[in-house]
């Protein structure tokens, strides 16, 4: 199974730096089963971090099993929110805000 990390490193290769322009935005990705990663996306940059945020704009939490689908396709978020495989922690709009900056 792809590790939470080489999702993550996935998720930064597809970032789209025109949709993260003016922004400045920490998103937490606590994986039950798996380390923990944190996006900081600034000004139309996207840097990568193992382990917590001191003060996330938002928490997407879920098993690596979820994290891996939704990143790949095979489930939407909105779908995985909605079956209580993904639970959100802080500003929700800004979840929603994933797919703009990592389109597949």
């Amino acid at each position: 199974m792809t590790s939470a990390a080489d999702i993550i490193e996935t998720m930064k290769s597809r970032f789209d730096s025109s949709a993260a322009s003016g922004l400045d935005l920490v998103f937490q990705f606590t994986i039950k089963d798996a380390d923990n990663h944190y996006l900081v996306v600034k000004d139309g940059t996207c840097e990568v971090h193992h382990g917590d945020a001191d003060e996330p704009n938002v928490t997407l939490i879920m098993d690596s099993k979820t994290f891996k689908g939704i990143t790949t396709g095979e489930i939407g978020g909105m779908q995985a929110f909605m079956f209580g495989k993904l639970r959100a922690e802080g500003d929700m709009k800004l979840a929603m805000k994933l797919s703009e900056l990592f389109p597949f």
